[in-house]
């Protein structure tokens, strides 16, 4: 690869990815970029050879990197990208921020962003996805996010620049999302963190959450989330066809449909991302022959399968 920028934080050479993933699988990247601070993030970015693709990845808990690797440099931001702030019913959280830490903070702080409790992953991700659950969403509470360019410039976007909808957000190609500030209602602080502990069983009730999976492997195909009410539809939910299909519990090599909850893809030890993906797609054609309905993937694949 060309020549890279020199920088102040680790930059690694053919760097496998599956132990930065959450299904431990994953072939390596061309290089690992783990900025030291955004100094060091912008002056990369804006150094980079423009024909070298970057691909930011979060704490790697909604992906599969597939067996080839990835064909890019892999920018992941860890330590100085994670602070939390909160300034009355402000909540400022950098992209490598936890979801849950996020939640914790703010409820402590009595501000309401309990929904992010059980959300895998950090907040630049949650963006990225507009994830939600319970009826909210990131885009329901989000006020800005920040982000460096491919040309290492800073850029404040509003919600209506993100163009937010069901698990999509639309973000500069090649940008990196550095923080993000939410708005969101006020709350009683032992009522907020009572919420959470009650979604938090609920989650580990209802979802393999001891097992490798990657969150939910589907977008449900009503395009909302559930809410976790009493009255809440199931007809048009992920699981609930993959159910109609047959497919709960299917296994492809070391993957599986989880037999708790049937759309969570599981490495259940030795699945390679092939095995992954391949099962994933086994699922939709099924839901496709039973239902008639085109399940679409709300894991990313990425890079390359293996020669």
């Amino acid at each position: 690869m060309t020549d890279l920028p020199v920088v102040r934080g680790r930059l690694t050479e053919a760097r496998a990815l599956n132990d930065l993933t959450w299904l431990r699988v994953g072939g390596p990247a061309d290089y690992l970029f783990q900025p030291a601070d955004i100094e060091d993030l912008q002056a990369f970015l804006r150094d980079l050879p423009a024909d070298v693709p970057v691909f930011p990845m979060g704490v790697g808990s909604n992906i599969i990197v597939r067996d080839g690797g990835l064909r890019a440099v892999v920018i992941r931001l860890g330590r100085g990208f994670n602070g939390i702030s909160v300034d009355g019913n402000t909540v400022t959280a950098g992209a490598a921020a936890l979801d849950a830490h996020v939640a914790r903070k703010a409820a402590d702080a009595g501000v309401d962003l309990t929904f992010l409790r059980t959300i895998p992953g950090s907040i630049g991700g949650a963006v990225r996805m507009n994830a939600g659950c319970y009826g909210s969403y990131t885009a329901d509470v989000l006020q800005k996010a920040t982000i460096v360019t491919r040309q290492g410039e800073f850029v404040e976007l509003s919600p209506d620049n993100l163009k937010f909808r069901y698990r999509q957000s639309d973000l500069p190609e090649g940008a990196v999302l550095v923080s993000a500030t939410f708005q969101a209602p006020s709350g009683n602080p032992s009522e907020l963190h009572a919420r959470m502990e009650a979604q938090l069983k609920k989650r580990d009730e209802t979802q393999p959450t001891k097992d490798r999976s990657a969150g939910s492997t589907f977008r449900n195909p009503a395009g909302f989330s559930s809410t976790g009410r009493e009255d809440d539809v199931h007809d048009l939910k992920a699981w609930k066809v993959i159910d109609n299909a047959g497919m709960r519990g299917a296994t492809k090599g070391g993957a599986q449909m989880s037999p708790k909850h049937s759309n969570f893809l599981i490495n259940t030890g030795d699945a390679t991302a092939a095995d992954l993906e391949g099962l994933g797609e086994e699922v939709r054609k099924k839901v496709y022959e039973t239902s008639g309905i085109t399940l679409e993937w709300e894991i990313m694949r990425v890079g390359d399968p293996l020669k």
